[in-house]
């Protein structure tokens, strides 16, 4: 599935990402955050178990639940 990857800055240095299917607007219920763009038309398998470089797990599953998936607090990344 291709991606669009977005990133926003957290505490001690380490960030969140945010996926969403290529070409579609960040949903409603994500935009109170200030996210920049970091990739567009990332193909990544949206069956893997995660996308460890984003910090992002089951990443279908929330992709068809929520129309994104999101990093898990507890794996944000840094830099």
């Amino acid at each position: 599935m291709r991606v669009d990857i977005y990133r926003r800055a957290e505490a001690e240095g380490r960030f969140s990402h945010l996926a969403v299917p290529e070409g579609r607007a960040i949903p409603q219920e994500a935009t109170n955050t200030d996210w920049e763009s970091e990739r567009r038309g990332e193909e990544l398998d949206e069956t893997a178990a995660q996308w460890p470089e984003f910090g992002i797990v089951e990443p279908g599953r929330q992709l068809r639940d929520k129309g994104y998936a999101i990093t898990s607090l507890d794996r944000q990344t840094d830099d």
